[in-house]
């Protein structure tokens, strides 16, 4: 169920973009449902099993969003106020999706993954991700946990899926679109795991998460200790 009523933000704290409008009946739509993780997908195999015969179409639609003179935005829930962005950045000369994370006492919103021909990530662990996709929480462009996770997805690089991932995307797909064969798009999906692959998780003893991502902000260094902190925190809140 998408919620049409949210009003897209005026702006994203430290985010240059915009202006910005909330699209959540296109999480109903199968053609973009399939094209926003287009960058997970990196092989004939993939992209047949994902796409069919739906890629051009499919192409076109993603293509149209990023060259809109409004940024398409999407907003997930988090504990305690905290809120996840995905915004089709429309940049003519640097189009891309983002992954950002914020809070309203923060300064400025993290950035977490960002899928484009310079892709930064990943930016979510997989239990992040599914603990995220299922919170119940209200509010968000959808409170569907399928749509959600596919929403979520292209930020994803683990090389620890517990043995639920490929069941858990399965069943998004076969609720939110028409592949032919969910369980095979979710096999390729989470076995490339887009432009960087599976990265590896560890978190230090102050529970904060890093990975070894070569090209990910929450690798040691990506950012300062206080601020990987943080994001780790909301997105580990129990």
């Amino acid at each position: 169920m998408t919620a049409s009523v949210e009003l897209p933000p005026v702006e994203i704290p430290g985010y240059a973009g915009g202006p910005f409008i909330h699209r959540p009946r296109l999480l109903d739509e199968h053609l973009f449902v399939i094209g926003h993780p287009y960058g997970c997908v990196q092989s004939e195999q993939a992209e047949e099993a994902v796409f069919g015969t739906d890629y051009e179409e499919a192409a076109n639609l993603n293509s149209e969003l990023l060259q809109g003179g409004h940024w398409p935005v999407f907003t997930v829930p988090l504990t305690d106020r905290h809120r996840l962005y995905v915004v089709y950045r429309a940049f003519p000369d640097d189009p891309g999706v983002d992954y950002l994370l914020h809070h309203p006492d923060w300064e400025q919103a993290e950035m977490l993954a960002a899928d484009d021909g310079h892709f930064h990530g990943p930016g979510l662990r997989w239990h992040e991700l599914e603990a995220t996709a299922f919170n119940a929480l209200p509010g968000g462009s959808t409170q569907d946990p399928h749509a959600r996770l596919l929403l979520l997805l292209p930020a994803l690089g683990d090389d620890l899926l517990d043995k639920t991932a490929v069941d858990s995307v399965v069943q998004a797909l076969a609720a939110r679109t028409r592949v032919d064969d969910p369980e095979r798009a979710a096999t390729l999906l989470l076995d490339e795991q887009g432009q960087a692959g599976p990265a590896h998780w560890q978190a230090d003893d102050r529970g904060t998460w890093t990975c070894d991502g070569s090209y990910a902000f929450r690798a040691p260094g990506g950012l300062p200790p206080a601020r990987l902190a943080r994001i780790s925190a909301a997105l580990n809140p129990w």
